[in-house]
């Protein structure tokens, strides 16, 4: 489907997203440590002063700043601005794909979780179920009412399913001969996010390559880093970063396989 393109709503819609990443280094900080996202107010974490308002415009107050508390001077981590930049450029994309439509909305909560994902299993190697649950629950509902077109609640129903038994199976066989972890739960809730939002199609789209990036990164840190094979690597953000291509490109890619699969 074309939309036409609104310079001042694109422009409005990177604003919403820097303003939602901005909330979303909260959830990042604040969520592993299960603190609440809304008091106290935004703060050093070395000391402990609160960030006064204009010093708390997303992206823009980091480079004004030169990436230093203005109480103490400590250094501000640069994953800040940037995921502010990336949900910014994040919902403007979305606009420019889906227009102002409720696909648009659906697509920006969807994409939202999944930086936040990404992130915080980078950082601390976790996947909140308060994150992943509460997105699969809300990505049905969303098919269900026909927010998520072409998804509807078989195709997400089916896609949760897969996602669940896709990763579940092949970690419960690990478990049993290795007697170790090999894929956390939290990946698996995660893949059942990603195929409430996606359906079935989208699962096995975000598991082909998020397993064929996170192997070359696997075999570059083993090259060049001297990483050991058995070096635990987190999958969230390679399953979250996929996620992300799939809404853009990845339905085209799937449509071309099925258009070449037909003439064999």
């Amino acid at each position: 489907m074309h939309y036409t393109v609104d310079i001042v709503e694109a422009l409005l819609c990177f604003v919403l997203g820097a303003v939602v990443g901005s909330f979303l280094n909260v959830v990042i900080v604040r969520l592993p440590e299960g603190r609440s996202l809304m008091y106290p107010s935004s703060r050093c974490p070395d000391c402990q002063s609160s960030i006064r308002f204009f010093d708390n415009v997303p992206v823009i107050s980091f480079f004004v700043l030169k990436g230093r508390c203005r109480s103490c001077g400590s250094r501000i981590s640069l994953r800040y601005p940037v995921v502010e930049f990336i949900t910014a450029f994040l919902s403007m994309a979305l606009y420019l794909r889906f227009g102002l439509t409720p696909a648009y909305g659906m697509f920006f909560v969807f994409s939202a979780a999944l930086c936040a994902v990404f992130w915080i299993d980078l950082e601390h190697m976790i996947i909140p179920d308060a994150i992943t649950l509460n997105g699969a629950v809300i990505g049905v509902l969303a098919s269900v009412a026909g927010l998520i077109p072409p998804v509807d609640w078989k195709s997400s129903l089916c896609g949760v399913a897969l996602g669940i038994g896709i990763l579940y199976v092949p970690a419960l066989i690990y478990h049993k001969i290795r007697r170790a972890e090999g894929l956390g739960g939290g990946d698996i809730k995660l893949l059942a996010m990603i195929g409430a939002f996606c359906g079935p199609e989208g699962v096995l789209f975000v598991i082909f390559f998020s397993s064929l990036a996170g192997s070359i990164t696997g075999l570059f840190g083993m090259i060049f880093r001297g990483s050991a094979p058995t070096a635990p690597i987190p999958f969230g953000p390679f399953l979250s970063s996929s996620a992300v291509f799939y809404v853009f490109v990845g339905r085209n890619i799937v449509n071309y396989f099925y258009a070449m699969a037909s003439y064999l």
